[in-house]
């Protein structure tokens, strides 16, 4: 993977041990003129990218003056969600846009899905490691 970063597993309860390390990427979320530092559980399972409501909030977004709602499923499909963009800087890459499912549910962690994270980057897990890699796509010229 070219011009790839590499990033430690995160342990989420001590007590599970190896079995509780999981891919949390760190990066800067940026709308208008608001930027925050976060992670975010990078779920290859999830269709799409999730915005916990509070992190949608210190963004500046107002939940009434969204308009496009969309209907999640599993877990979240009892909160309503509405759709945000947000400019996302990975470690020393570029900006991308990217798309969220801001909903109202406050028990979720900020998941990077298929929809469109994963259209955005390559990512390879080293699971045995407790390391994953993450790279942006290639240009279309390459």
């Amino acid at each position: 993977m070219r011009n790839a970063e590499r990033y430690p597993f995160v342990s989420s309860d001590t007590a599970l041990g190896e079995a509780s390390f999981r891919p949390y990427l760190p990066f800067a979320l940026v709308h208008q003129q608001v930027s925050i530092i976060s992670s975010a559980l990078l779920d290859t399972g999830a269709s799409v990218n999730v915005l916990p409501y509070s992190i949608g909030v210190e963004l500046g977004y107002e939940w009434d003056r969204q308009t496009t709602a969309l209907s999640l499923t599993g877990n979240l499909a009892q909160y309503e969600a509405r759709v945000v963009l947000a400019q996302a800087v990975v470690g020393q890459f570029e900006a991308v846009q990217l798309v969220f499912a801001w909903t109202q549910a406050t028990n979720v962690p900020l998941i990077l899905g298929q929809v469109n994270f994963f259209m955005e980057f390559d990512v390879c897990f080293y699971r045995s490691q407790l390391e994953f890699a993450v790279s942006p796509k290639p240009a279309a010229s390459e």
